[in-house]
């Protein structure tokens, strides 16, 4: 017999979590979070590095501790998990396949789903980089997880190839734990980590980093024995002339997280080609009646309190769809131009938006002395001065419903040069 739920969340780490929790206390009481792995909490079980919770807690906490706290939260809500169990099929009518090894092949129909899969590492065979396939070539995460949880060394000598904040804060682990990194390599002329990571992972530690730099051959046939790094022009393309060889056993690749969508698309859910993650209303409704998405698997956000923000908001929102239905009214259309990439949410439903909505975006280059202009048809609703903005943090902008004007469809977000002040 096929299970029914009100609520399927998938995926038990920071966003699934906090997702069950905020729809719990809404009122929703038949919930099931489904997990692949064998623990809840996600990513965050290797992330043993301080710096989370500061929003959510008021407090620095590692990775683990700041899982336990929404572990917890689910434990006393006796909101059920479903460990080590794989979702193999999920249609548009909200019918899920999983598996496991406890209860075999099993079907569940939800009257609403709530997508919290997160997101992967683009592997090296997305990179296309000449040279054999020997031992000591690593996703970063991949090297976090056996050096935080199995207790395993990768390597000693070690090159990064990206500067992505996992990246960033393996140069320092690796280093703690007695390893030398010689290089992290950059192919942008920038950084794509936070500006902190910058510091206390690589400038602290005397880690030098290469902008406008990648790797061009990899050396070795049993084991790792170095790599060529060269510089690139801005078509991001080797100068012939710039190789240089660096000996290491380790390489390690930061190079892009992807929201891992394939669940997603079984479903019909209308995805951006921007982000890799669904589109969503104010409301993280998908295009899929009854669907919400949340975290990284809508888009890569820099901190995990914004995931769990985003994520309780996913969960509020499916349990007023399973109380009251779906409302559709017209929708004013969030366009990102000049500089902004994309926004999240991609459109507000004019009629039922709250007082005011946050908007998430990442721009897509550095800027200096700058300003966000959010204009709603060609009337300027707010101009925010920005001495700096970086791919790598994401910004955020509050707009009010009372200050929305009734005639308009669209609200435009723009960097606007020279507007500092």
């Amino acid at each position: 017999m096929m299970r029914e739920v009100q609520l399927a969340i998938i995926g038990g780490g920071p966003a699934g979590l906090a997702a069950a929790v905020a729809a719990y206390d809404k009122g929703v009481r038949d919930i099931v979070i489904i997990e692949r792995d064998g623990e809840l909490g996600g990513i965050l079980n290797q992330c043993i590095h301080a710096g989370f919770g500061l929003h959510t807690f008021g407090q620095e906490l590692s990775g683990p501790e700041y899982a336990a706290r929404f572990i917890q939260q689910v434990k006393e809500r006796e909101i059920p998990c479903m460990l080590n169990t794989m979702v193999l099929d999920f249609s548009e009518e909200k019918i899920l396949t999983t598996t496991s090894r406890a209860d075999g092949l099993q079907q569940m129909k939800a009257q609403a789903v709530i997508l919290a899969m997160g997101c992967r590492e683009r592997p090296r065979g997305a990179l296309n980089i000449p040279g054999t396939r020997p031992a000591g070539v690593w996703s970063a995460g991949t090297a976090q997880r056996l050096v935080n949880m199995e207790g395993m060394m990768p390597g000693r000598e070690v090159v990064i190839l990206g500067s992505g904040d996992i990246g960033l804060i393996m140069a320092r682990r690796m280093t703690m734990e007695g390893a030398k990194v010689k290089a992290v390599a950059e192919v942008l002329p920038y950084s794509g980590g936070l500006k902190r990571n910058i510091v206390q992972c690589l400038e602290d530690f005397d880690i030098p980093l290469l902008l406008s730099h990648t790797v061009v051959e990899i050396h070795g046939k049993k084991r790792l024995e170095g790599v060529t790094l060269a510089r690139v022009d801005e078509q991001r393309c080797p100068v012939a002339g710039t190789e240089q060889y660096i000996s290491c056993d380790t390489l390690l690749l930061s190079v892009g997280l992807l929201p891992e969508n394939e669940l997603s698309v079984q479903a019909g859910v209308q995805l951006s080609g921007i982000t890799g993650g669904p589109v969503v209303g104010d409301d993280l409704s998908t295009s899929v009646d009854g669907v919400f998405a949340c975290g990284n698997v809508l888009h890569v956000h820099d901190l995990v309190d914004f995931v769990s923000q985003e994520a309780a908001q996913a969960g509020e929102s499916a349990a007023r769809y399973l109380q009251r239905g779906n409302a559709c009214g017209p929708k004013i259309q969030l366009r990102a131009v000049n500089g902004v990439r994309y926004t999240v949410p991609s459109y507000i439903d004019r009629d039922h938006m709250a007082e005011s909505v946050t908007v998430r975006f990442r721009v897509g280059h550095p800027y200096r002395d700058a300003a966000i202009g959010v204009y709603a048809g060609e009337r300027l609703l707010r101009r925010i001065p920005k001495r700096v903005l970086a791919p790598g943090e994401m910004e955020k902008v509050v707009l009010r419903r009372a200050d929305l004007p009734e005639d308009i469809n669209t609200v435009t977000f723009c960097v606007e040069e020279g507007n500092s002040k």
